[in-house]
C-alpha cells in the first residue's frame, strides 16, 4: 500500500532539445508544485527500469520520443507490467503510446480524423490532392515526416508508413485533459509556428469532438492531449492523441489556469495511487 506521503519516480529528459519547447522548465515547475503532496525524485528515462521498484508509482512526463531508446523503453514497459508497477499514464493507452495504428483504425471507423492509409492498395480511399504527408508509423516529433507528390505514393506505402493528404488547415488546436476532465485548450494561430500557443476558448462542439477521443482511449487516469486542426470546411480533424508523455505548454497559461491544472493532477495521482 502507498505510504501516507507517496513516493513518485518522475521520468523526464530535462536536456532533450525539443523544438519550440523547454522540457526542463516545464518539469522543474511541475515537480516543484507536486512536492507539496508527494516525495518525489526525478530520473532520466534510461534509468527508470532500474529505479522504479523503490517507489509507489512512476510518472512518465517529458521523457522525449522513445525512438531514441526503444529497446530500453520496451524493457521498462515489460518489467512494469510483469511486476505490477503503477505507471502514470497507465500502460494500457490505445493511442500514441501504442504507435500510430490508431489513426488507421479511427479513420476506417469514420471518426473525424485526417484520412489515413498505410498500403498502396488503399490509396484510392484518400481524397485527391497535389501533396501528401508520409510519416513512419513509429515516428514522433515529426521525425521522418515527408511531403511528397502523388506519383511517389505507390512505392512508399508499404505498410510501415502512414499516408495522409496534406491539409491546408487554418490553425492547430490542442485540448488538455486530466483523467476525463477537460482542463484547458491552446491554439497556434500561425500554422507555421506550432509551438507559439495562445489560450483558446473551445465551443461545446469543440469539446464534444475532443471528448470522443478521450472516451475512445478509455484511460481511467492520466494526462492526455488531443491535437486537432481546423480544416478548410470549418470542421476539426484529429492530428494526434498523445497519451504517453504529452507536453503541456504550461508556460502559455496564466497563474490561475496553472494552479487549477496542478490541483487536478494532484487529485488524479492520489486517486490513481488509491486504486
Amino acid at each position: 500500500m502507498p505510504s501516507a506521503r507517496p513516493r513518485l519516480l518522475y521520468v523526464t529528459d530535462l536536456a532533450y532539445p525539443a523544438r519550440g519547447r523547454r522540457y526542463g522548465d516545464e518539469d522543474v515547475f511541475l515537480t516543484s508544485r507536486l512536492r507539496a503532496d508527494f516525495d518525489l525524485a526525478l530520473c532520466h528515462p534510461l534509468d527508470a527500469e532500474a529505479l522504479m521498484g523503490a517507489f509507489d508509482a512512476v510518472v512518465v512526463r517529458n521523457s522525449g520520443p522513445v525512438l531514441g531508446y526503444r529497446q530500453q523503453y520496451e524493457a521498462f514497459r515489460e518489467r512494469a507490467l510483469r511486476d505490477g508497477v503503477r505507471v502514470y499514464n497507465p500502460l494500457t493507452g490505445r493511442a500514441d503510446m501504442a504507435g500510430k495504428q490508431y489513426l488507421l483504425d479511427l479513420s476506417a471507423e469514420g471518426f473525424p480524423v485526417i484520412p489515413t492509409v498505410d498500403r498502396a492498395e488503399d490509396l484510392h480511399l484518400l481524397p485527391g490532392t497535389d501533396r501528401y504527408v508520409v510519416k513512419p508509423k513509429l515516428g514522433a516529433d515529426s521525425i521522418g515526416l515527408r511531403i511528397v507528390t502523388p506519383d511517389r505514393l505507390p512505392a512508399l506505402a508499404d505498410g510501415s508508413v502512414l499516408v495522409q493528404p496534406c491539409v491546408d488547415f487554418a490553425y492547430e488546436v490542442s485540448f488538455y485533459f486530466v483523467d476525463h476532465d477537460f482542463q484547458y485548450a491552446l491554439h497556434a494561430p500561425d500554422p507555421d509556428r506550432r509551438w507559439q500557443l495562445q489560450p483558446y476558448g473551445p465551443t461545446s462542439r469543440d469539446l464534444e469532438f475532443a471528448r470522443r477521443f478521450i472516451d475512445w482511449n478509455g484511460l481511467a487516469h492520466g494526462i492526455q492531449r488531443v491535437d486537432a486542426c481546423r480544416a478548410p470546411g470549418g470542421e476539426l480533424l484529429l492530428v494526434e492523441l498523445e497519451d504517453l508523455n504529452p507536453y503541456l505548454s504550461l508556460d502559455a497559461l496564466d497563474d490561475t489556469a496553472r494552479d487549477a491544472f496542478v490541483a487536478a493532477t494532484t487529485r488524479s495521482l492520489r486517486r490513481f495511487l488509491a486504486g
